[in-house]
């Protein structure tokens, strides 16, 4: 229940964002059920858009596996952190369960809960995001392309909102979370505008950015063991 509790605001974000994917599947030409279907089964908000865009197109199966697999290789990475944070006592059935709602807002989420992480926590936040994920395409999908495509953007915005709300509150309170998330934002600047490494993909950028800016700061400000153990 806490972690449910901690997991609306993020359920009403994604319902904003994945309404506007509803719509526009079925404005690629897909039925409401496979919109949601895809929304069931996925739960990544680039991944699914990245991959609709393939679909359209036309593209072999084998250039859609390879675009998830660069979008969504982050998550590789996220699993890593989480599986320290759960502890031994978690048994890889939970762990599987877990990872399956394992997304960016999520997983900040359970990061920022201090000690040890509870996989009910987890999982009680996944759930509840995850319902508001398969009712926005819902949704979405149902409205159609009724909306104009500026408000259908302007729903977009509110996940960017709605991370800052997550990740800014806790990089007030401690230090090495300030200098990851500074040095993570001057990373993504640069592969976003300098030449050269702006022509590589959105997602790549992501998980070097990442590895980047965590190897840094696990240098500056290495955790002591027994507070692993706590």
């Amino acid at each position: 229940m806490a972690g449910a509790r901690a997991g609306m605001p993020v359920c009403v974000g994604y319902f904003s964002v994945s309404f506007g994917f509803g719509a526009m599947a079925l404005a690629q030409g897909l039925t409401v059920w496979q919109a949601v279907l895809i929304s069931a089964t996925n739960l990544t908000s680039a991944g699914q858009f990245a991959g609709l865009t393939v679909i359209a197109a036309g593209a072999s199966i084998l250039e859609m596996i390879l675009t998830q697999i660069v979008i969504n290789s982050r998550y590789a990475l996220m699993g890593l952190a989480l599986g320290q944070r759960f502890g031994p006592e978690v048994g890889n059935g939970k762990r599987l369960v877990a990872a399956f709602f394992d997304t960016d807002e999520v997983f900040a989420l359970g990061m920022s809960k201090p000690g040890r992480l509870p996989a009910s926590y987890f999982v009680g936040a996944g759930t509840v995001a995850a319902i508001g994920w398969i009712g926005g395409t819902a949704m979405g999908a149902l409205a159609g392309s009724l909306l104009p495509l500026s408000v259908r953007a302007a729903l977009g915005t509110m996940l960017y909102g709605m991370f800052i709300a997550i990740v800014v509150p806790q990089a007030r309170e401690e230090k090495p979370m300030l200098v990851c998330l500074g040095l993570a934002l001057v990373l993504s600047c640069l592969f976003t505008w300098m030449p050269g490494l702006k022509d590589i993909s959105a997602g790549l950028g992501i998980v070097i950015c990442t590895v980047l800016a965590a190897a840094v700061c696990a240098v500056l400000f290495p955790v002591p063991d027994e507070e692993v153990q706590a």
